[in-house]
């Protein structure tokens, strides 16, 4: 199948410039579908066609001076947009750890049963925006002895799910788009979706068979040497600018769950020495066994702190109260979140532009690798930025413009969980704790086990691809199933799970026969769901009504408009039936009437008065 791709060359050639001009695969002899067409959208997988290697290597290598130097801007303009994205996720997960580090600190420092703790693990990663962090935590926590090795399995069970919120938020930032909404979405949830079956299956036999925890427990070693902490070289580059705006204190979220502290007030309110506000003034920490005194000997930060190389951020406050530093963190939440719109706009206008007149099939050639080089690739590039969250966000993005299909994402996630199970292991390698090692390495089995279990097998593989599928469709029919999935998914049932946990948690007659009933009507609900969905069209129905919200939406929408068009047309109509003249003359005769009337009564009136 011949590339229809202008080279230098065909610029001459009227017929190739011509087919440039073409819009929709329906025109092309090939039916191949070229980024910016009309049709773009309603490409299947199924409909793309091979290109050739040496197609691939003219699109990509091929090009004349002036396209060289628009390719040079281009990548320039995406560059800059790529590191702001990123510095605004950095800036996002300082701030979700400034908002929730009191709240994650204490919800993993409770003792809890299995349930409570996978929850616990979810909601803590949910709110601190990284499952990188959770999972160091959790680690520290178990090396500490703080968090037996069991409970560390279902906590790190638990930061699997919720690391996939932010990629799921970053999806939402293409609404601008039906199109790219849907892609993004389906890109966004398939991550989210293997994660959940990886748990549906590994949680019970973990409760059951105790896999995970003796297959670990084999493999330690007699003893562990403390190693040194590495950073990643992404950390390098971005992490300086984020911290010179806000710097979180994880040392808050740490001592709360190892109960260090009592609450994160005794943090407050924070002192510099002198008032002066640099590391040394502020951070620096008390030497208590020497006797030194807080505001006398060293300073004292709160849940936002200083930097030993970039000194205090510009949200840092002395004398700042717990009030202030999370009013601070709120005001940055905001900020990076409007930047990463701003950016991820951006970004996809240059890939979009740059990518115009591409075909399909030259893409889908250079993207498409063996699912096991995609699980690798995403491991690696996971490990150097050292965040499973930011692999998949910026991942998402190019699904949504459509450079990679849904069925590279899935594979690319893979290893993105692979690679985030590194960031526990170094952390459990300073540690230098058996315990902590063990959970690291119960976390990479989880998800090694996972791979194992959903991708292999075609049939096994759909389930998370075709559910990602479906509800990418379902954001035609309404922009609303993006944030009602977020709340729902991250925040309404894992809530609904820790209260009936909780309950039976108490262990007494009357809270035991509380859950129990709770759990029965649950069941009983869900029951009934699954038999309205499945028995009684309960799909159709909603997809329907989704259907008719949208319509009316869209009616409001176009209502002035409507409004405008009808009545111009109803004028033309007027004009040319004359229906307006005769409105006219009968107003005329109308008020010639009430006009003889009124002289009529009149007379009368003087006629009576004389």
């Amino acid at each position: 199948m011949a590339s229809t791709e202008l080279t230098p060359q065909d610029v001459a050639d009227p017929a190739k410039s011509k087919m440039s001009m073409l819009r929709s695969r329906n025109d092309r002899p090939t039916h191949s579908t070229h980024f910016g067409d009309v049709d773009f959208g309603e490409e299947e997988i199924n409909d793309i066609g091979d290109a050739t290697w040496a197609e691939v290597g003219r699109a990509c290598c091929v090009h004349d001076a002036a396209e060289w130097a628009k390719i040079f801007v281009g990548a320039c303009a995406a560059i800059f947009f790529l590191y702001f994205f990123l510095f605004s996720l950095e800036l996002l997960g300082n701030a979700a750890k400034v908002l929730g580090g009191c709240s994650a600190g204490g919800l993993l420092s409770d003792k809890a049963n299995p349930v409570a703790a996978l929850v616990i693990g979810e909601l803590a990663t949910a709110l601190v925006q990284s499952s990188s962090t959770t999972t160091s935590i959790v680690v520290t926590l178990v090396g500490a002895g703080t968090v037996d090795v069991k409970n560390g399995i279902y906590l790190i069970m638990g930061a699997n799910i919720g690391t996939s919120v932010t990629n799921t938020i970053v999806a939402m930032g293409q609404m601008g788009s039906g199109d790219q909404l849907e892609r993004a979405f389906s890109g966004a949830t398939v991550h989210d979706l293997f994660n959940l079956c990886s748990v549906a299956v590994l949680f019970p036999l973990e409760l059951v068979s105790g896999y995970l925890y003796y297959l670990t427990k084999a493999m330690l070693p007699d003893e562990v040497e403390k190693g040194e902490k590495w950073t990643g070289p992404l950390k390098i580059i971005v992490a300086p600018l984020a911290g010179r705006v806000l710097k979180a204190n994880k040392d808050v979220i740490k001592d709360t769950a190892t109960k260090k502290v009592a609450s994160c007030d005794e943090y407050y309110p924070v002192q510099c020495l002198g008032g002066i506000e640099d590391y040394k003034h502020c951070a620096s920490k008390c030497d208590k066994e020497a006797g030194e005194v807080v505001g006398v000997d060293c300073g004292r930060v709160g849940l936002i702190t200083c930097d030993k190389k970039t000194g205090c951020p510009a949200f840092f406050q002395h004398g700042a109260t717990q009030k202030d530093d999370i009013t601070s963190g709120g005001v940055c939440l905001f900020l990076s979140l409007v930047l990463l719109l701003v950016c991820l706009m951006g970004l996809v206008n240059v890939l979009q532009r740059g990518l115009m007149g591409m075909s399909t099939r030259v893409i889908y050639k250079a993207t498409k690798v063996p699912g096991v080089v995609a699980i690798v690739i995403g491991a690696l590039i996971t490990i150097l930025v050292q965040s499973s969250s930011i692999t998949t966000s910026v991942l998402t993005p190019l699904v949504g413009i459509g450079v990679i299909q849904l069925e590279q994402m899935l594979p690319l996630t893979l290893g993105a969980n692979i690679g985030t199970t590194v960031t526990g292991l170094l952390a459990a390698l300073v540690s230098g704790s058996l315990n902590a090692l063990q959970v690291a390495l119960c976390h990479f089995f989880f998800n090694i086990t996972g791979i194992i279990i959903w991708y292999p097998l075609p049939f096994m593989r759909k389930v998370p691809l075709e559910g990602a599928r479906a509800l990418g469709k379902w954001t035609r029919r309404s922009r609303m199933i993006p944030p009602i999935y977020v709340v729902i998914v991250f925040f309404i049932i894992p809530l609904l799970l820790l209260g009936l946990s909780e309950l039976f948690q108490q262990q007494t007659v009357g809270y035991t026969v509380l859950g129990s009933f709770i759990v029965i009507v649950v069941v009983a609900l869900i029951a009934r769901f699954v038999w309205f969905w499945k028995k009684q069209d309960g799909r159709e129905k909603f997809i329907s009504w989704l259907d008719r919200r949208t319509e009316k939406s869209e009616c409001y929408a176009t209502l002035p408009e409507d409004m405008k068009f009808l009545k111009a047309k109803v004028g033309q109509l007027a004009e040319h039936t004359g229906l307006m003249e005769d409105e006219e003359e009968d107003m005329e005769v109308e008020g010639k009437d009430e006009e003889a009337a009124g002289v009529s009564q009149t007379k009368t009136d003087s006629d009576e008065g004389a």
